[in-house]
């Protein structure tokens, strides 16, 4: 019995060890996006508040790993707080009422060397699409004697599909809206 207890609390404990869940450095890691401003300039901004989880990274494919991204859309930020309250109201996100984006990741496919595909669902405004983004792994460093994790994660989406700014024409704000993400996981 003592044997059977002992193996059990090991299988355990391997297995989790070999889970490799992490959660995104919030001091190295961004959540930005730009649009085009009246056909002739992008407007950049991002979320101060987004934490992403990466797990099941097992193996070195990546092909088994899972994102999982929540942010507070109230965190919007694009350097001017008289857009980033207009951005938070009714006219676009309305985050009174859908207060949270979220993507959770449902596949990855490797293109070539370290590009891959990421292909999951996105939550923006209340609405959810499948949508599919560039992933790059940018490798792995010893910093301090926490190894680190890098990833780039960039794609296009397009804003009329989440019914985000149906009042203003794609003249003024356009469609296409390019998410850019730079992640750092610590090994902790």
């Amino acid at each position: 019995m003592k044997k059977l207890l002992f193996g059990l609390i090991l299988s355990t404990a391997s297995i989790s060890a070999f889970a490799q869940n992490y959660t995104n450095d919030p001091m190295h890691s961004k959540l930005g996006f730009s649009v085009s401003h009246m056909t002739i300039s992008n407007v950049e901004g991002n979320f101060n508040d987004f934490t992403v989880h990466l797990n099941n990274f097992t193996k070195k494919d990546l092909t088994n790993a899972k994102f999982h991204v929540t942010a507070n859309v109230s965190s919007i930020n694009t350097g001017v707080e008289a857009r980033d309250n207009h951005l938070k109201s009714a006219d676009f996100f309305d985050a009174a009422t859908n207060s949270k984006l979220e993507f959770m990741s449902k596949g990855i496919t490797k293109i070539k060397k370290n590009q891959y595909k990421l292909i999951g669902d996105l939550t923006l405004h209340g609405i959810t699409k499948p949508v599919v983004l560039n992933l790059t792994y940018n490798g792995s460093v010893d910093n301090n004697g926490v190894k680190t994790y890098g990833f780039t994660v960039k794609g296009d989406i397009k804003r009329s599909e989440f019914n985000l700014g149906s009042k203003f024409p794609e003249a003024m704000v356009g469609d296409v809206v390019t998410l850019t993400s730079n992640l750092e996981f610590p090994t902790k």
